[in-house]
């Protein structure tokens, strides 16, 4: 029996490409509801308008003018998959609801072990992680590196904007 691959995506961001593993054994539900995005064209033009150099890079939500893009339904939390927020790995961000998630990811650009969950209760839950960088961390590591200031009533906001491209699902 053949293993199934990982599916894979290209993101083409204004710094640079990224390749992306999606770890669909671990975590489907998070995978599909971002393949899901991607099918749907719905990152290209967002930006990464969360960037903290020594923690993480987020993106998957807002526009250049810092608007909400509308998402579909929240999903289930996967933080107990096992998986830990180590550098180069992908989680979906959300609230301080468990089950909050909807479009937007961030970028470990250090070990988050602290992301990591760690019980039931809502403070303890975690970040799921659902892929890993597996080309491109160079780009990360510049995006991590861009001046940020405030805007929109959102701190850490790269002061030029960092744009996704695109992200396309890579045929392997």
């Amino acid at each position: 029996m053949s293993e199934e691959k990982n599916p894979q995506v290209l993101m083409e961001t204004s710094m640079g490409n990224v390749t992306i593993e999606l770890f669909k054994d671990k975590a489907p539900i998070a995978v599909r509801n971002f393949l899901s995005y991607v099918k749907e064209n719905y990152y290209d033009g967002l930006i990464f308008h969360r960037v903290i150099q020594s923690f993480m890079v987020q993106g998957g939500g807002m526009d250049a003018e810092m608007q909400p893009k509308k998402t579909k339904f929240a999903i289930k939390n996967e933080a107990a998959n096992g998986l830990s927020n180590k550098r180069g790995t992908l989680a979906m961000a959300r609230t301080n609801v468990v089950d909050s998630a909807t479009s937007q990811f961030f970028i470990n650009v250090v070990d988050n072990s602290f992301l990591d969950h760690k019980g039931k209760s809502p403070d303890l839950f975690g970040y799921a992680v659902f892929a890993q960088v597996i080309e491109g961390m160079d780009v990360v590591d510049a995006i991590k590196e861009v001046k940020t200031g405030s805007r929109g009533g959102h701190s850490d906001v790269p002061l030029e904007p960092v744009v996704i491209k695109s992200v396309k699902i890579v045929e392997q």
